[in-house]
């Protein structure tokens, strides 16, 4: 069940060192939202605290709210374990348990929190498989460890993984960053696929694939070396990308940035 993600004012510190500034920005459920901007300008960061992910950095912390649906993330006796379960993430390099079979692999977090039959697993480790269209590659060798696939097939099976427990929200840091032109191009068609039934937020550092998978986009940016990072603009992807509201974004797409 996809849903929306509204974040209002959000700072974000590592000890005292403030990271992020006043970031305010609505993620509609079922569409894409992409992140770019340069290096260090606080993008993955944001990504990491939509579901508390920056936490297990010491001395991590968030001001503002993140509510998911109406529901803040931050709110008292919410548990971070149960946010990660309904905000899934998918990592820049793939990090299938290598000797884990695929199968196992995909249900992991479901034999954690136990209650399954084995039945139960296999079909949804079928079922997560074909959503990561990654199912017809891998059927005939599910008992076979995740290490032995290649990147490509490495990162879709890291998105069954995710989309196995079934999350509201996925949120993609860099997805294709490691992966080559081949495998990029699946993951990109694969973003489509899943955006039917998933809210999805993806940090880019490219900015053709924010184009091309994105139905809005953020732009991110430092005013200054030791400034924090702000979120310039965030509009329909088409705008920001042929009349962008700010010049900094018009500077940093046209390539015009530093």
């Amino acid at each position: 069940m996809a849903k929306r993600l509204d974040l209002d004012n959000v700072n974000i510190y590592y000890g005292k060192f403030h990271a992020v500034s006043n970031v305010t920005l609505s993620v509609p459920p079922r569409s894409v939202t992409a992140f770019i901007g340069p290096s260090g300008c606080g993008k993955s960061t944001v990504l990491r605290s939509l579901n508390r992910m920056h936490e297990v950095t010491p001395g991590a912390r968030v001001e503002g709210s993140v509510k998911l649906d109406g529901e803040d993330i931050y709110g008292a006796g919410v548990d971070p374990v149960g946010v990660r379960r309904t905000i899934g993430m998918v990592f820049q390099r793939p990090n299938p348990f290598p000797t884990m079979s695929i199968r196992d692999n995909v249900v992991a977090g479901l034999k954690l929190q136990g209650g399954r039959s084995k039945k139960e697993l296999d079909e949804i480790a079928e079922n997560s498989l074909k959503g990561a269209n990654l199912w017809n590659e891998v059927k005939d060798r599910l008992d076979k460890p995740g290490g032995g696939l290649s990147g490509g097939q490495q990162q879709r099976l890291c998105i069954a993984r995710a989309i196995a427990v079934q999350p509201d929200v996925l949120l993609m840091d860099e997805p294709c960053s490691a992966l080559d032109p081949i495998s990029t191009l699946a993951i990109e068609d694969l973003i489509g696929e899943l955006k039917k039934d998933f809210t999805i937020v993806i940090v880019t550092h490219n900015m053709q694939q924010a184009a091309r998978v994105s139905d809005q986009t953020g732009f991110f940016n430092l005013e200054a070396t030791g400034k924090p990072g702000n979120l310039i603009e965030i509009d329909d992807t088409e705008k920001i990308f042929s009349n962008p509201s700010k010049k900094a974004t018009e500077d940093y797409i046209s390539g015009r940035f530093g």
